[in-house]
């Protein structure tokens, strides 16, 4: 097999291709617009900004819904019927977030944005649990390569989504619900782009395996790592509705427990690929900075500088990405860097650049930092599903669609709410030590919470965002107080983010020694009617690295 040409098994391939990177392009453009649409919620709602992150975390936590379930019935049900679902859950997320009004009661305004946002992500994910088997399927010799220029349509969409919002509300004041309804625009163009279109099977699909036979490599393991993050999303939601929130924690974490009773019993008690486990947890720290952060660093960038520089920063990071990932086959082919070397180089990129950031004081500072940032975070996605489809194709479009449902619950449930949470937190403590009376005057009514972390008192962010419209030299001592206390909990929580690109290096690095020690990196396919596996020089894999299953 000769994997410097690249193999086409359909001849509608790049229509495929480029329908599924148009596809993602709309779920770019709304996140971009709706991470710069959180300040007017701040004003209009006075959310705080765990209000704020939770909301976002939405946009994330409902992704894991569509991609999971998508990918375990793609192989099954086809492609056609999981892209027209995901085009109606477009247009109902639209109708649902656009029925909030000021005359409402908070409460009621945050579950239209939640749930709004919620349907967003199903859509989202329910897309990508096409997209990335189909690309896979499609691309077999390059995975890496095509899988980086399918999610290049992501930075894209952050870019055109942050340029719109930054000229419509910064400049022309357009009301966020307008702002909001341009995604669905290329989610017209994505319908068109699919309508009519014949697609391939997965390799796993073509063997004839069972979905248990698909889910044996994740297994017990991959299981966990998954029902976990579900147990957490559902402790979340039921809290509220039960008098005791307690019981309501209990019953998400029983949903959870249920579900790998589930998996256990579907795969025969198969303990799964430590390797594939070790891919599920270092995917959902690559959720957590990587999506997590997008979701606050127009606002966090923002608030140190400004406004307009912070969407400016933000598209700028955006295109870095959009480019680089055109060059994934460059890296690999020419340079010479594996997969694993590739995730190794971003993680230590990703956490050197996060410090920086936290340091900045200038635009030129923060073009340098955030520039180091935004290579670092380039590659992290698509080649981590590309790592994971080399390596088990017997899981066909599932391990894939997991590992994305994964790291996007995780962006919803530790990145954007935790980081809500420590803008919070570090803000609220930096006002106490600085004025303990404007402190009291200022801090949001619902205290912060989040995971096991103790409760953090923040700032009521209506408050925030007045006084930030003050002209600086027009603030008392005690507004600016206020202000530089925002900006002192943004810089810490940049800090503390930085230490999850930090694990993921250590991670990286010790899977760089493990293919070394096997004989290096190699793509694996299945061989006859059975889970034979054989790598891409076309010999059986021997036993000692089957074990890795």
């Amino acid at each position: 097999m000769n994997t410097n040409e690249t193999q086409v098994i359909a001849p509608n391939a790049y229509r495929l291709l480029w329908a599924g990177f148009t596809a993602i392009l709309a779920a770019g453009v709304g996140f971009a617009i709706r991470g710069g649409i959180l300040d007017n919620w701040a004003g209009e709602f006075g959310f705080t900004n765990a209000q704020l992150g939770a909301i976002g975390g939405a946009g994330f936590t409902g992704f894991c819904f569509g991609i999971i379930i998508g990918g375990v019935v793609v192989d099954k049900i086809g492609y056609g019927k999981l892209v027209i679902a995901a085009f109606l859950f477009h247009f109902a997320s639209a109708v649902v977030t656009f029925l909030p009004n000021p005359e409402m009661s908070q409460d009621l305004v945050y579950k239209y944005l939640f749930w709004g946002t919620f349907l967003f992500a199903i859509a989202n994910g329910t897309l990508e649990a096409v997209a990335n088997p189909l690309v896979a399927t499609l691309f077999p010799t390059k995975r890496t390569h095509y899988l980086n220029i399918l999610h290049a349509s992501w930075p894209a969409g952050l870019v055109l989504g942050s340029a719109m919002g930054w000229v419509l509300d910064d400049r022309v004041g357009l009301h966020w619900k307008f702002q909001l309804a341009l995604f669905l625009l290329p989610t017209i163009v994505y319908g068109l782009m699919f309508l009519g279109q014949k697609f391939p099977i997965s390799e796993a699909s073509e063997k004839g395996l069972s979905l248990g036979e698909m889910l044996k490599d994740v297994g017990i393991l991959g299981g966990a790592v998954a029902c976990f993050l579900l147990a957490l999303f559902f402790a979340g939601v039921l809290s509220p509705l039960f008098p005791d929130a307690q019981t309501g924690t209990m019953v998400g974490y029983a949903i959870g427990g249920a579900l790998l009773i589930v998996v256990a019993l579907m795969t025969g008690f198969s303990l799964g690929s430590w390797l594939l486990f070790v891919l599920f947890v270092t995917h959902a720290l690559v959720g957590a900075v990587e999506l997590g952060t997008d979701g606050w660093i127009q606002n966090i960038t923002g608030n140190i500088l400004s406004s307009e520089e912070g969407k400016a920063l933000f598209v700028y990071t955006s295109t870095i990405m959009f480019l680089l990932r055109f060059c994934a086959d460059f890296i690999e082919r020419k340079i010479g860097l594996s997969p694993i070397g590739i995730l190794l180089v971003c993680a230590i990129l990703g956490c050197v650049g996060l410090i920086l950031a936290s340091n900045i004081t200038t635009f030129v500072g923060a073009l340098v930092a955030l520039g180091v940032y935004a290579v670092g975070k380039t590659f992290f996605w698509p080649t981590m599903l590309a790592v994971a489809s080399d390596r088990f194709p017997r899981t066909g479009a599932i391990a894939i669609s997991i590992m994305g449902g994964i790291g996007m619950m995780s962006a919803g449930l530790i990145g954007s709410a935790g980081l809500g949470y420590a803008k919070d937190r570090y803000a609220g403590e930096a006002l106490q030590q600085a004025d303990a009376e404007a402190f009291e005057e200022v801090k949001a009514a619902t205290p912060s919470k989040f995971l096991f972390f103790g409760e953090a008192p923040g700032l009521d962010g209506s408050v925030v965002e007045e006084y930030k419209a003050i002209p600086p030299e027009e603030r008392t001592d005690r507004q600016q107080a206020v202000v530089d206390a925002s900006i002192t909990g943004d810089r810490k929580t940049l800090v503390a983010d930085a230490f999850i690109p930090g694990t993921m290096a250590v991670i990286y690095l010790c899977l760089f020694f493990y293919f070394k020690a096997i004989g290096g990196y190699k793509t694996v396919h299945l061989a006859g009617t059975h889970a034979e596996e054989i790598d891409e020089n076309d010999e059986v894999i021997p036993a000692h690295e089957k074990n890795e299953k």
